[in-house]
């Protein structure tokens, strides 16, 4: 993909490189590798593998590994690149040698956006990154406080279904963007929890939502300056820095805005806040005050893990979300089932509870099935190796990237019967202890070990609770009839998979 930047977007340039070609070719090992190293694919002089690496880079990486294996060492430009795609390797980098693997590569477009990754996501491991890891699993996002916020889920998902319910008013059905409510849904659940409230105004709502869609848009793509450092000028030129720079700049005047204002209300206020009626924010700004960490928790550093909770939780949310549905409706057996469980859940009652979801076993299978087939994020956050280590019988040097191809894993028949077909089943069989919390390492689309996902209880509550409120509601079909094999599956990529075209339905209040 990177090759394709360079080759379209910068021709002229490029096509001075050539010249050098004959001059760096015999620096490039093409032949006989070091004792130890993993299989390489034969590489070009300057880019490496990139010219093997297309739009879809999971399936790329996922055909090389078939033929190099499920350990291969690629070069993306000068930067070492270690790919791993089995369940035995990623057992191996996430759970035997965590520690060895814990950092992130430091890249030029996270740190222009995430504050020089003062963030949590992209921090480098280190006593900084296991201090403001500790505020975000016990103070953010631990199970009591996820809790607390199940108002906040209730409210936006009962305002989403009234959204349909009038758009349904001047007829018995009508087709709706699920892909557009649910992306607003997400944003809006965050926002509160996040920020206590929607960001102020149609307007605002609709400035914040373009600059975090940008900003994922933006952490998704590759920087020439990380993979060939001697031609970062090339991003300079095209203007690509100055978006970056842009964005990063109109986001911070926002969260800037947002911070000050509840700094200043306070003061006004000058009272302290019951605990379970603090938002993010609230709490992060409390910590600051009274310093309780070991590491001072700054200005930026509160924008940082704020953004973090907007650009992770809302980007995989609602890929989550929007893939469930589209399976759902594309695979109208698993619907009505679904739609038996959650119903004679809710007979009844007047309405679902969030306590109402540990019944709903099927309803769990057909998300855990989602996250199997659609992985969110198929290649992982990248890791980092800290010092020299081996993997799998093979040498790894300190600072070389790592790359967990859970895409590949989850579709490898070695792991998994009929592995491209959507069947949610495969997950109730009760001799099965897969689980998406890091304990199987065929199964981790939210990563696993010392920086797997802190945000799963959260994800997987909202997930859960809207898709049951959904399908309890509404029957959805497609327009005009037409069957599940004429749905566009086509991807599109950003830090996450999502459709590349909205998800259209016609959504049916359900006859009681």
């Amino acid at each position: 993909m990177l090759l394709l930047q360079l080759l379209s977007s910068y021709f002229l340039p490029f096509s001075f490189l050539l010249v050098f070609l004959f001059l760096y070719y015999s620096s490039f090992v093409n032949g006989k590798a070091p004792k130890n190293q993993p299989p390489s694919p034969p590489r070009l002089p300057i880019i490496g593998n990139l010219h093997q690496i297309g739009y879809y880079r999971y399936r790329s990486l996922q055909k090389l590994s078939q033929k190099y294996g499920p350990v291969m060492l690629l070069r993306f430009g000068s930067m070492p690149v270690l790919v791993v795609s089995s369940a035995e390797a990623a057992r191996e980098v996430m759970k035997t040698q965590d520690l060895s693997f814990a950092s992130r590569p430091s890249l030029i477009i996270n740190r222009k956006l995430l504050y020089d990754n003062k963030d949590v996501l992209f921090a480098p491991y280190g006593e900084y990154w296991r201090q403001m890891r500790s505020i975000c699993v016990l103070h953010l996002l631990s199970k009591k406080r996820v809790e607390t916020f199940s108002y906040v889920r209730e409210e936006e998902t009962a305002f989403l279904v009234e959204k349909i319910r009038k758009s349904c008013s001047s007829s018995s059905s009508v087709v709706v963007s699920l892909t557009d409510l649910l992306m607003q849904l997400t944003n809006n659940i965050m926002c509160r929890i996040a920020l206590g409230s929607k960001y102020s105004g149609e307007e605002g709502r609709r400035k914040m939502n373009e600059l975090l869609s940008r900003v994922v848009e933006l952490m998704g793509m590759n920087h020439v300056g990380d993979c060939i450092p001697w031609l970062g000028w090339i991003n300079r030129v095209n203007g690509f820095d100055s978006e970056v720079d842009k964005v990063a700049k109109e986001m911070d005047e926002i969260l800037e805005e947002v911070v000050q204002e509840r700094i200043e209300r306070n003061k006004r206020e000058s009272h302290d806040c019951d605990e379970e009626g603090q938002d993010f924010l609230d709490i992060l700004l409390e910590i600051q005050k009274n310093n309780t960490t070991g590491a001072p928790v700054h200005q930026n550093t509160v924008k940082a893990i704020i953004l973090d909770m907007f650009g992770a939780g809302i980007d995989t949310t609602f890929s989550a979300l929007e893939w469930t549905m589209a399976e759902i409706v594309k695979h109208p057996d698993v619907m009505k089932k679904l739609q038996n469980e959650v119903r004679e859940v809710a007979k009844g009652k007047p309405d679902i509870t969030e306590s109402d979801l540990e019944k709903f076993h099927y309803l769990k299978a057909v998300i855990k099935e989602t996250l199997r087939f659609h992985c969110p994020v198929p290649l992982l956050a990248p890791r980092e190796a800290i010092q020299d280590t081996n993997v799998m019988g093979y040498n790894v040097k300190a600072g070389t990237q790592v790359i967990i191809n859970a895409w590949a894993i989850t579709r490898d028949p070695s792991y998994w019967e009929d592995p491209e077909e959507f069947r949610p089943e495969r997950f109730m069989n009760p001799d099965s202890s897969f689980d998406f919390r890091g304990q199987n390492f065929e199964y981790t689309p939210f990563g696993a070990g010392r920086r797997g996902c802190a945000g799963i209880t959260l994800a997987t509550h909202i997930l859960e609770y809207v898709l049951a409120k959904l399908v309890n509601e509404f029957n959805f079909s497609l327009p005009g009839n037409a069957g599940g094999e004429s749905m566009d599956l086509r991807e599109v990529l950003g830090i996450t998979i999502k459709m590349k075209k909205p998800l259209m339905v016609v959504a049916t209040p359900r006859s009681i």
